[in-house]
């Protein structure tokens, strides 16, 4: 990860998908499937995919053992790709 990947995390001012504007006060939540912070239309469009339940199995415990170990968690990255959350 870069070393501005938290600021880049928290605090998106644009959705990487859909290129919508993301004020302080909108909430984002992290993808499943690449970590990026996106808006929450796009939040459910990934949750339609056929492959979201196993891609959300998948990325928590790569998440928890990566982020877990290496990190500790900062902020509750994990729990992002899960709950909204604002900048």
């Amino acid at each position: 990860m870069s070393s501005d990947w938290k600021n880049k995390l928290t605090c998106a001012l644009t959705c990487p998908r859909c290129s919508r504007s993301l004020a302080p006060e909108d909430p984002r939540i992290l993808s499943v499937y690449d970590h990026e912070p996106i808006c929450r239309t796009c939040k459910k469009e990934e949750e339609a995919r056929p492959d979201y339940e196993e891609a959300s199995k998948n990325m928590i415990g790569q998440c928890m053992t990566e982020t877990e170990l290496q990190y500790s968690d900062p902020g509750g990255f994990c729990y992002h790709h899960f709950y909204p959350y604002k900048c």
